[in-house]
């Protein structure tokens, strides 16, 4: 590890990469407020500092059901097209102004239809939203690029169905897919056929695997199911033995699969137990491909610029390790080659280059 070491104000300036960040988990506070009055959704308090220290306190139990829960009450106002297109907007600014200059939202589509909406309706809504905030952000000379990841609910029966939808706009904006929900008791591989539509046609996928469940939901994600990315993934390190790696271990080493990795959101749901401890600089200093992301920005109450100060300040990163998962992340992108390449030399080497 680098002993180099940077401060807050560089950090913020430092170019970022998220793969890994919900849209209905990052909306802002006082959105959530101004739009549940318009809806009728009765929130936990209508003082938007209150609701998001209510956020980040409820988040804070240490079990990913219950983590989950707190989706509620965004959920209840991303049902309309006025509160998708001010969500996904909002979102991109957001991202824009922490310094983000690569991202990959994800999301459900059918959790959106209460109001109504179907589900490409959904899916158009969010792009339109999307691209709005992209143009703005542009404008402002703190452009980003943001790519979807439709989601399926792996507890219920309509992934085949999210799938579908990602392959139908995977030429609008959608760059590939992924499996989301409570882990335990809902195995990926019952989701197999959508799995294998995907990969017929051509459209890159991730699966959340190894946060709430261990080893074999990480094997069945990646072996049965064929993802190429693993969604936090930290429970890898149950097969690492004194630095010895094991066969799956040493399988998403060597082929460079990604690991999603999500500190603050890992430390709510109990899947680590400290930022000091936290498997991702154990991993990233084995020469896994280690990614830095904030899963859930309201929920987590976290920005990138709070996810790589807190590795600075309590677990002893650099400026070398912020570039290394950076460039990790913008490599694993869902987008061609050349693209990744382009923002790889062109954004983020020079902006490390203090």
């Amino acid at each position: 590890m680098t002993a180099t070491r940077v401060d807050a104000d560089v950090i913020r300036r430092l170019p970022k990469a998220v793969l890994h960040d919900h849209l209905d988990g990052g909306l802002r506070p006082a959105t959530v407020v101004e739009l549940a009055a318009e809806v009728g959704h009765t929130l936990p308090t209508t003082d938007p500092d209150e609701l998001a220290a209510w956020y980040f306190e409820a988040a804070n139990s240490g079990d990913l059901v219950r983590y989950i829960a707190t989706f509620e009450h965004t959920l209840a106002v991303m049902q309309t097209r006025e509160g998708l297109l001010r969500t996904a907007e909002e979102y991109v600014l957001d991202l824009a102004a922490d310094g983000v200059v690569y991202a990959e939202v994800r999301y459900a589509p059918e959790l959106n239809t209460n109001g109504g909406l179907a589900l490409a309706e959904v899916v158009e809504t969010v792009q339109e939203g999307l691209a709005a905030g992209m143009a703005k952000a542009a404008a402002a000379g703190t452009p980003v690029r943001v790519g979807t990841l439709l989601c399926g609910m792996r507890m219920f029966d309509r992934v085949r169905e999210a799938a579908d939808l990602a392959v139908a706009f995977r030429d609008a904006g959608v760059v590939g897919f992924d499996i989301a929900g409570a882990e335990a008791g809902f195995p990926a591989a019952d989701h197999l056929a959508a799995f294998e539509h995907l990969r017929r046609e051509s459209v890159p996928f991730t699966i959340h695997a190894g946060e709430a469940d261990g080893l074999s939901s990480i094997h069945q994600a990646l072996q049965i199911c064929g993802a190429q990315r693993l969604g936090h993934g930290v429970r890898i390190t149950d097969d690492i033995v004194d630095g010895k790696l094991g066969r799956l271990a040493g399988w998403v080493r060597d082929r460079r699969i990604a690991l999603e990795m999500c500190p603050t959101s890992n430390l709510q749901t109990g899947a680590a137990t400290s930022i000091a401890e936290h498997p991702i600089t154990a991993l990233k200093d084995l020469g896994f491909r280690v990614t830095l992301n904030t899963d859930n920005r309201l929920v987590s109450g976290t920005t990138m610029t709070r996810e790589m100060s807190l590795l600075v300040e309590q677990a002893g990163w650099g400026l070398e390790d912020l570039r290394t998962v950076t460039v990790n992340a913008v490599k694993s992108a869902f987008i061609p080659f050349d693209e990744r390449k382009a923002l790889i030399e062109d954004v983020v080497l020079p902006g490390y280059a203090l």
